[in-house]
Protein backbone atom coordinates (compact mmCIF):
# COMPACT_ATOMS: atom_id res chain seq x y z
CA UNK A 1 0.00 0.00 0.00
CA UNK A 2 1.49 3.47 -1.39
CA UNK A 3 1.81 5.86 1.33
CA UNK A 4 0.14 8.86 1.66
CA UNK A 5 1.42 11.97 0.29
CA UNK A 6 3.27 14.72 2.23
CA UNK A 7 1.68 18.01 2.72
CA UNK A 8 3.79 20.63 2.23
CA UNK A 9 1.31 23.48 2.07
CA UNK A 10 -1.57 23.52 4.56
CA UNK A 11 -4.92 25.92 3.80
CA UNK A 12 -8.37 26.55 5.16
CA UNK A 13 -11.32 28.65 3.93
CA UNK A 14 -14.52 29.81 5.57
CA UNK A 15 -17.43 30.20 3.12
CA UNK A 16 -19.91 32.51 4.95
CA UNK A 17 -23.29 32.16 3.28
CA UNK A 18 -26.83 32.92 4.50
CA UNK A 19 -28.12 29.57 4.42
CA UNK A 20 -25.01 27.44 5.92
CA UNK A 21 -21.54 28.43 6.80
CA UNK A 22 -18.68 26.01 5.82
CA UNK A 23 -15.30 25.26 6.47
CA UNK A 24 -12.10 23.38 4.50
CA UNK A 25 -9.10 22.44 5.72
CA UNK A 26 -6.89 21.12 2.42
CA UNK A 27 -3.25 20.55 1.96
CA UNK A 28 -1.09 20.78 -1.38
CA UNK A 29 0.92 17.45 -1.86
CA UNK A 30 4.81 17.40 -2.48
CA UNK A 31 3.34 16.58 -6.30
CA UNK A 32 0.96 19.03 -6.35
CA UNK A 33 -2.52 17.37 -5.61
CA UNK A 34 -4.95 19.49 -4.00
CA UNK A 35 -6.07 17.38 -0.67
CA UNK A 36 -9.19 17.48 1.45
CA UNK A 37 -7.97 17.18 5.24
CA UNK A 38 -11.34 17.98 6.46
CA UNK A 39 -14.40 19.93 6.09
CA UNK A 40 -17.76 20.86 8.01
CA UNK A 41 -20.64 23.12 7.87
CA UNK A 42 -23.62 24.08 10.02
CA UNK A 43 -26.36 26.11 9.56
CA UNK A 44 -25.49 30.10 9.46
CA UNK A 45 -26.31 32.95 12.30
CA UNK A 46 -26.03 36.33 12.49
CA UNK A 47 -25.83 36.77 8.73
CA UNK A 48 -28.90 38.11 6.21
CA UNK A 49 -28.22 38.19 2.96
CA UNK A 50 -24.64 38.35 3.25
CA UNK A 51 -24.15 41.02 5.35
CA UNK A 52 -23.60 40.35 9.81
CA UNK A 53 -26.09 41.56 11.16
CA UNK A 54 -25.60 39.76 14.68
CA UNK A 55 -22.07 39.59 15.76
CA UNK A 56 -21.99 37.00 18.04
CA UNK A 57 -23.94 34.88 16.72
CA UNK A 58 -22.04 35.22 13.37
CA UNK A 59 -18.73 34.57 15.29
CA UNK A 60 -19.82 31.08 17.49
CA UNK A 61 -21.18 29.94 13.42
CA UNK A 62 -17.83 30.41 12.38
CA UNK A 63 -16.05 28.91 15.08
CA UNK A 64 -18.53 26.08 15.04
CA UNK A 65 -17.92 25.40 11.50
CA UNK A 66 -14.10 25.34 11.57
CA UNK A 67 -13.83 23.28 14.82
CA UNK A 68 -15.34 20.50 12.83
CA UNK A 69 -13.08 20.93 10.00
CA UNK A 70 -10.73 20.49 12.11
CA UNK A 71 -11.72 17.03 13.96
CA UNK A 72 -11.78 15.56 10.70
CA UNK A 73 -8.55 17.15 9.67
CA UNK A 74 -6.77 16.14 13.29
CA UNK A 75 -4.86 19.74 12.53
CA UNK A 76 -5.76 23.40 13.33
CA UNK A 77 -5.36 26.26 11.34
CA UNK A 78 -4.82 29.90 12.39
CA UNK A 79 -5.48 31.62 9.32
CA UNK A 80 -7.86 31.56 6.74
CA UNK A 81 -9.69 32.68 3.36
CA UNK A 82 -13.11 34.07 3.81
CA UNK A 83 -15.36 33.45 0.52
CA UNK A 84 -18.40 36.65 0.52
CA UNK A 85 -21.28 36.35 -1.43
CA UNK A 86 -23.18 39.95 -0.44
CA UNK A 87 -21.69 42.96 0.67
CA UNK A 88 -22.26 44.92 -2.43
CA UNK A 89 -20.54 43.26 -4.21
CA UNK A 90 -19.20 44.93 -8.64
CA UNK A 91 -16.92 44.60 -10.78
CA UNK A 92 -14.81 46.40 -13.36
CA UNK A 93 -12.08 46.22 -15.92
CA UNK A 94 -9.24 49.10 -15.58
CA UNK A 95 -7.18 49.14 -18.61
CA UNK A 96 -3.40 50.81 -18.32
CA UNK A 97 -0.56 51.65 -21.29
CA UNK A 98 3.13 52.25 -20.79
CA UNK A 99 5.74 53.45 -23.57
CA UNK A 100 8.44 50.78 -24.58
CA UNK A 101 9.65 52.14 -27.25
CA UNK A 102 10.03 49.19 -29.87
CA UNK A 103 12.59 47.34 -27.43
CA UNK A 104 12.69 44.05 -26.04
CA UNK A 105 9.83 44.22 -22.58
CA UNK A 106 12.31 43.11 -19.37
CA UNK A 107 10.44 42.13 -15.79
CA UNK A 108 11.32 45.92 -14.65
CA UNK A 109 8.79 46.85 -17.87
CA UNK A 110 6.29 44.46 -16.11
CA UNK A 111 6.63 45.79 -12.88
CA UNK A 112 6.07 49.45 -13.80
CA UNK A 113 3.23 48.38 -15.59
CA UNK A 114 1.54 47.12 -12.83
CA UNK A 115 2.70 50.02 -10.04
CA UNK A 116 0.99 52.26 -13.13
CA UNK A 117 -1.99 50.06 -12.81
CA UNK A 118 -2.04 50.24 -9.00
CA UNK A 119 -1.56 53.89 -8.84
CA UNK A 120 -4.52 54.21 -11.86
CA UNK A 121 -6.76 52.38 -8.86
CA UNK A 122 -9.84 54.80 -8.45
CA UNK A 123 -12.22 52.74 -5.44
CA UNK A 124 -14.51 55.59 -5.18
CA UNK A 125 -15.10 55.01 -1.55
CA UNK A 126 -15.39 51.42 -2.11
CA UNK A 127 -13.04 48.60 -0.59
CA UNK A 128 -10.95 46.91 -3.27
CA UNK A 129 -11.27 42.92 -2.75
CA UNK A 130 -9.04 42.43 -5.62
CA UNK A 131 -7.37 43.74 -8.22
CA UNK A 132 -5.53 41.18 -10.45
CA UNK A 133 -3.77 41.54 -14.07
CA UNK A 134 -6.12 39.40 -16.23
CA UNK A 135 -3.77 39.87 -19.57
CA UNK A 136 -1.61 41.89 -21.37
CA UNK A 137 -1.76 43.67 -24.53
CA UNK A 138 1.02 44.61 -27.00
CA UNK A 139 0.35 47.58 -29.39
CA UNK A 140 -3.45 47.07 -28.83
CA UNK A 141 -2.99 43.36 -29.48
CA UNK A 142 -4.55 41.45 -26.54
CA UNK A 143 -4.30 37.81 -25.33
CA UNK A 144 -1.03 37.98 -24.12
CA UNK A 145 0.08 35.87 -20.93
CA UNK A 146 3.88 37.14 -20.71
CA UNK A 147 4.85 39.48 -22.50
CA UNK A 148 8.35 39.37 -21.16
CA UNK A 149 11.09 39.09 -23.89
CA UNK A 150 8.87 40.36 -27.11
CA UNK A 151 9.33 44.02 -28.50
CA UNK A 152 6.48 46.42 -28.79
CA UNK A 153 6.31 50.31 -28.94
CA UNK A 154 2.99 49.94 -25.79
CA UNK A 155 2.47 47.48 -23.34
CA UNK A 156 -0.47 47.23 -21.88
CA UNK A 157 -2.46 45.71 -19.05
CA UNK A 158 -6.17 45.06 -18.35
CA UNK A 159 -6.80 45.05 -14.59
CA UNK A 160 -9.70 42.78 -13.36
CA UNK A 161 -11.14 44.85 -9.87
CA UNK A 162 -13.28 43.72 -7.84
CA UNK A 163 -15.11 46.11 -5.02
CA UNK A 164 -17.32 45.74 -2.11
CA UNK A 165 -18.60 48.12 0.85
CA UNK A 166 -16.09 48.40 3.46
CA UNK A 167 -18.14 48.11 6.72
CA UNK A 168 -19.73 44.97 5.62
CA UNK A 169 -16.60 43.54 4.56
CA UNK A 170 -14.78 44.70 7.92
CA UNK A 171 -17.86 43.16 9.69
CA UNK A 172 -17.25 39.87 8.28
CA UNK A 173 -13.21 39.66 8.93
CA UNK A 174 -14.41 40.80 12.56
CA UNK A 175 -16.52 38.13 12.97
CA UNK A 176 -13.77 35.40 11.58
CA UNK A 177 -11.13 37.17 13.80
CA UNK A 178 -13.45 36.51 16.82
CA UNK A 179 -12.99 33.15 16.20
CA UNK A 180 -9.68 33.48 16.88
CA UNK A 181 -8.48 33.33 13.05
CA UNK A 182 -6.51 35.32 11.23
CA UNK A 183 -7.86 36.48 8.14
CA UNK A 184 -5.69 35.91 4.73
CA UNK A 185 -7.96 37.66 2.72
CA UNK A 186 -12.02 38.08 1.47
CA UNK A 187 -12.42 36.15 -1.69
CA UNK A 188 -15.46 37.63 -3.56
CA UNK A 189 -17.66 34.25 -4.39
CA UNK A 190 -17.87 34.31 -7.75
CA UNK A 191 -14.41 34.47 -8.20
CA UNK A 192 -13.64 31.52 -5.74
CA UNK A 193 -17.04 29.22 -7.84
CA UNK A 194 -15.08 30.06 -10.80
CA UNK A 195 -12.17 28.24 -9.68
CA UNK A 196 -13.91 25.61 -9.37
CA UNK A 197 -16.79 25.03 -11.71
CA UNK A 198 -15.44 26.68 -15.03
CA UNK A 199 -12.31 25.29 -16.64
CA UNK A 200 -9.61 27.85 -18.32
CA UNK A 201 -11.55 27.15 -22.41
CA UNK A 202 -14.97 28.31 -21.06
CA UNK A 203 -13.21 31.37 -19.40
CA UNK A 204 -11.76 32.16 -22.73
CA UNK A 205 -14.61 31.72 -25.15
CA UNK A 206 -17.17 32.97 -22.66
CA UNK A 207 -19.69 31.70 -20.19
CA UNK A 208 -21.73 33.22 -17.56
CA UNK A 209 -21.81 31.84 -13.82
CA UNK A 210 -25.15 31.58 -12.12
CA UNK A 211 -24.18 30.91 -8.41
CA UNK A 212 -27.54 30.96 -6.14
CA UNK A 213 -27.75 30.91 -2.94
CA UNK A 214 -29.64 30.85 -0.12
CA UNK A 215 -30.20 34.50 0.16
CA UNK A 216 -28.20 36.39 -2.79
CA UNK A 217 -27.58 35.11 -6.69
CA UNK A 218 -24.70 36.41 -8.11
CA UNK A 219 -24.50 36.65 -12.51
CA UNK A 220 -20.98 36.40 -13.59
CA UNK A 221 -19.64 36.93 -16.69
CA UNK A 222 -16.49 35.40 -18.04
CA UNK A 223 -14.76 36.51 -21.37
CA UNK A 224 -11.19 36.56 -22.62
CA UNK A 225 -10.01 34.51 -19.38
CA UNK A 226 -11.30 36.76 -16.64
CA UNK A 227 -14.30 37.79 -14.80
CA UNK A 228 -15.64 40.81 -16.92
CA UNK A 229 -19.05 41.73 -15.27
CA UNK A 230 -20.70 41.04 -11.88
CA UNK A 231 -24.49 41.71 -10.84
CA UNK A 232 -25.44 40.26 -7.32
CA UNK A 233 -29.25 40.03 -7.44
CA UNK A 234 -31.06 39.79 -3.57
CA UNK A 235 -32.80 37.14 -4.40
CA UNK A 236 -31.98 33.34 -3.22
CA UNK A 237 -33.55 29.73 -2.68
CA UNK A 238 -34.29 30.92 0.75
CA UNK A 239 -36.78 33.39 -1.01
CA UNK A 240 -38.82 30.24 -2.89
CA UNK A 241 -39.10 28.51 0.63
CA UNK A 242 -40.33 31.38 2.29
CA UNK A 243 -42.87 31.56 -0.49
CA UNK A 244 -44.16 27.94 0.13
CA UNK A 245 -44.38 28.76 3.38
CA UNK A 246 -46.18 31.46 2.94
CA UNK A 247 -48.72 30.10 0.37
CA UNK A 248 -49.50 27.23 2.63
CA UNK A 249 -49.31 28.42 5.80
CA UNK A 250 -46.49 26.15 7.26
CA UNK A 251 -43.22 26.30 9.08
CA UNK A 252 -40.00 27.43 7.54
CA UNK A 253 -38.18 24.16 7.97
CA UNK A 254 -42.04 22.00 6.52
CA UNK A 255 -41.12 24.50 3.40
CA UNK A 256 -37.56 23.73 2.75
CA UNK A 257 -38.29 20.12 3.41
CA UNK A 258 -41.23 19.79 0.68
CA UNK A 259 -39.28 21.81 -1.40
CA UNK A 260 -35.86 19.67 -1.40
CA UNK A 261 -37.81 16.47 -1.19
CA UNK A 262 -40.68 16.79 -3.13
CA UNK A 263 -40.47 20.20 -4.79
CA UNK A 264 -39.31 20.89 -8.83
CA UNK A 265 -39.07 23.26 -11.37
CA UNK A 266 -40.60 21.19 -13.94
CA UNK A 267 -44.13 20.58 -14.05
CA UNK A 268 -44.96 16.79 -14.92
CA UNK A 269 -48.72 15.91 -16.01
CA UNK A 270 -49.35 13.54 -13.24
CA UNK A 271 -48.24 16.36 -11.01
CA UNK A 272 -52.41 16.80 -10.20
CA UNK A 273 -52.96 13.52 -8.66
CA UNK A 274 -50.20 13.67 -6.50
CA UNK A 275 -50.42 14.57 -2.65
CA UNK A 276 -47.25 14.78 -0.83
CA UNK A 277 -46.98 15.19 3.16
CA UNK A 278 -46.49 18.07 5.04
CA UNK A 279 -45.17 16.50 7.81
CA UNK A 280 -41.67 14.34 8.09
CA UNK A 281 -41.81 10.80 9.28
CA UNK A 282 -42.74 10.70 13.09
CA UNK A 283 -43.19 14.21 12.74
CA UNK A 284 -47.42 13.83 12.63
CA UNK A 285 -49.55 16.56 14.32
CA UNK A 286 -46.18 18.75 14.77
CA UNK A 287 -47.03 22.18 13.44
CA UNK A 288 -49.99 23.71 11.77
CA UNK A 289 -52.42 22.07 8.77
CA UNK A 290 -51.54 23.26 5.61
CA UNK A 291 -53.72 25.23 3.48
CA UNK A 292 -55.21 23.05 0.75
CA UNK A 293 -54.39 19.84 2.38
CA UNK A 294 -55.88 16.79 2.61
CA UNK A 295 -57.59 15.19 6.44
CA UNK A 296 -53.82 13.61 6.21
CA UNK A 297 -52.41 17.29 6.14
CA UNK A 298 -50.84 16.41 2.42
CA UNK A 299 -50.86 18.95 -0.34
CA UNK A 300 -51.27 18.52 -3.91
CA UNK A 301 -47.60 18.29 -5.85
CA UNK A 302 -48.89 20.74 -8.66
CA UNK A 303 -49.72 23.54 -6.17
CA UNK A 304 -46.03 23.30 -5.04
CA UNK A 305 -44.60 22.78 -8.06
CA UNK A 306 -46.89 25.72 -9.01
CA UNK A 307 -45.35 28.53 -5.79
CA UNK A 308 -41.82 27.34 -6.83
CA UNK A 309 -41.67 27.92 -10.76
CA UNK A 310 -43.55 30.98 -9.81
CA UNK A 311 -40.74 31.75 -7.44
CA UNK A 312 -37.85 31.12 -9.94
CA UNK A 313 -39.77 33.09 -12.39
CA UNK A 314 -39.04 36.20 -10.75
CA UNK A 315 -35.64 35.22 -10.11
CA UNK A 316 -35.07 34.56 -13.52
CA UNK A 317 -36.52 37.93 -15.01
CA UNK A 318 -33.68 39.45 -13.09
CA UNK A 319 -31.14 37.24 -13.99
CA UNK A 320 -32.10 37.88 -17.89
CA UNK A 321 -31.65 41.98 -17.05
CA UNK A 322 -28.59 41.14 -15.16
CA UNK A 323 -27.37 39.10 -18.74
CA UNK A 324 -28.53 41.80 -20.74
CA UNK A 325 -26.84 44.75 -18.89
CA UNK A 326 -23.71 43.25 -19.13
CA UNK A 327 -23.90 42.62 -22.51
CA UNK A 328 -24.49 38.50 -22.26
CA UNK A 329 -25.74 37.71 -25.81
CA UNK A 330 -25.26 36.49 -29.88
CA UNK A 331 -22.61 33.90 -29.84
CA UNK A 332 -20.46 35.37 -27.44
CA UNK A 333 -23.49 34.59 -24.77
CA UNK A 334 -24.54 31.03 -24.98
CA UNK A 335 -22.90 29.00 -22.25
CA UNK A 336 -24.52 28.83 -18.77
CA UNK A 337 -23.30 27.49 -15.61
CA UNK A 338 -25.41 26.96 -12.95
CA UNK A 339 -23.88 26.31 -9.48
CA UNK A 340 -24.26 27.20 -5.68
CA UNK A 341 -26.89 25.38 -3.44
CA UNK A 342 -30.60 26.33 -5.00
CA UNK A 343 -29.44 24.46 -7.85
CA UNK A 344 -29.80 21.25 -6.39
CA UNK A 345 -33.24 21.50 -6.86
CA UNK A 346 -35.10 18.98 -9.02
CA UNK A 347 -35.23 20.12 -12.51
CA UNK A 348 -33.80 23.55 -12.60
CA UNK A 349 -31.01 23.67 -14.97
CA UNK A 350 -33.91 22.32 -17.67
CA UNK A 351 -36.23 25.44 -15.93
CA UNK A 352 -33.13 28.03 -16.45
CA UNK A 353 -32.28 26.34 -19.98
CA UNK A 354 -35.98 27.36 -20.82
CA UNK A 355 -36.26 30.51 -19.65
CA UNK A 356 -33.14 32.11 -20.80
CA UNK A 357 -32.78 29.90 -24.18
CA UNK A 358 -29.10 29.07 -23.49
CA UNK A 359 -27.90 25.41 -22.73
CA UNK A 360 -27.04 25.29 -19.28
CA UNK A 361 -25.18 22.61 -17.14
CA UNK A 362 -24.34 22.32 -13.66
CA UNK A 363 -21.15 23.49 -11.94
CA UNK A 364 -19.61 21.23 -8.98
CA UNK A 365 -16.69 21.35 -6.94
CA UNK A 366 -13.76 19.04 -8.61
CA UNK A 367 -13.54 15.91 -7.72
CA UNK A 368 -10.53 16.48 -4.97
CA UNK A 369 -8.97 13.90 -3.07
CA UNK A 370 -10.26 13.73 0.22
CA UNK A 371 -14.06 15.69 -0.77
CA UNK A 372 -16.37 13.76 1.37
CA UNK A 373 -19.56 13.25 -1.50
CA UNK A 374 -21.84 15.05 1.05
CA UNK A 375 -19.61 17.96 0.08
CA UNK A 376 -19.15 17.28 -3.65
CA UNK A 377 -22.28 19.42 -4.63
CA UNK A 378 -23.36 22.72 -6.08
CA UNK A 379 -23.60 24.09 -2.67
CA UNK A 380 -20.16 23.62 -1.68
CA UNK A 381 -18.34 24.81 -5.29
CA UNK A 382 -17.46 28.07 -3.52
CA UNK A 383 -15.76 26.54 -0.59
CA UNK A 384 -13.95 24.53 -2.91
CA UNK A 385 -12.79 27.27 -4.77
CA UNK A 386 -11.63 29.27 -1.81
CA UNK A 387 -8.76 26.71 -1.15
CA UNK A 388 -8.36 26.35 -5.21
CA UNK A 389 -7.49 30.25 -5.18
CA UNK A 390 -5.43 30.01 -1.93
CA UNK A 391 -2.94 27.53 -3.75
CA UNK A 392 -2.68 29.46 -6.96
CA UNK A 393 -1.86 32.90 -5.24
CA UNK A 394 -2.62 34.87 -8.18
CA UNK A 395 -0.70 38.03 -8.72
CA UNK A 396 -2.84 41.09 -6.88
CA UNK A 397 -0.97 44.67 -8.18
CA UNK A 398 -1.53 46.17 -4.75
CA UNK A 399 1.16 43.82 -3.34
CA UNK A 400 3.38 44.96 -6.07
CA UNK A 401 6.05 46.75 -3.83
CA UNK A 402 7.57 50.12 -4.92
CA UNK A 403 10.57 48.83 -6.24
CA UNK A 404 10.39 50.38 -9.88
CA UNK A 405 13.84 52.60 -10.38
CA UNK A 406 13.46 54.44 -13.57
CA UNK A 407 16.57 53.81 -15.78
CA UNK A 408 19.12 56.77 -15.91
CA UNK A 409 22.52 57.05 -17.93
CA UNK A 410 25.02 59.34 -16.33
CA UNK A 411 27.48 61.00 -18.80
CA UNK A 412 30.96 63.45 -18.17
CA UNK A 413 30.15 65.45 -14.86
CA UNK A 414 27.12 63.82 -14.16
CA UNK A 415 29.13 60.45 -14.06
CA UNK A 416 32.03 61.32 -12.12
CA UNK A 417 29.52 62.88 -9.33
CA UNK A 418 27.56 59.65 -9.16
CA UNK A 419 31.34 58.05 -8.62
CA UNK A 420 32.25 60.80 -5.60
CA UNK A 421 28.73 60.25 -4.35
CA UNK A 422 29.11 56.61 -4.61
CA UNK A 423 32.79 56.65 -2.72
CA UNK A 424 31.32 59.26 0.15
CA UNK A 425 28.15 56.22 0.67
CA UNK A 426 30.42 53.39 0.84
CA UNK A 427 33.56 54.83 2.57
Amino acid sequence: MAPPPRISRVFGAVNIGSFRISAMIAGLSETGEMVVLGSGHRAAQGIRRGYVTDMAAATYAVRDAIERAEKLAGTSVSKVWIGCSGAGLTSRISQVEIDIGGRRIEDHDVEHLLVAARESLQPDGRMVLHAQPAHYTLDGAHGVANPKGLHAERLGVDIHVMLAEGAPIRNITEAVQNAHLDVEAVVASPIAAGYACLSPEERELGVALIEIGGEVTNVSVYASGMLVGLVAIPLGSGDVTDAIASEFGIRRFQAERLKCVSGSAIASPTDHREWVPVNGPGEEGAGPVARHADDKNRIPRAELVSVITAQLGRLMEDVGKALKFMGFSGQQGRQVVLTGGGCELAGIADYIQSALGRPVRIGRPPQLKGLPEAHAVPGFSTLAGLVLYAAADPVDIRTIGPTYQPAVRYAGLGLVQRVFSALREYF
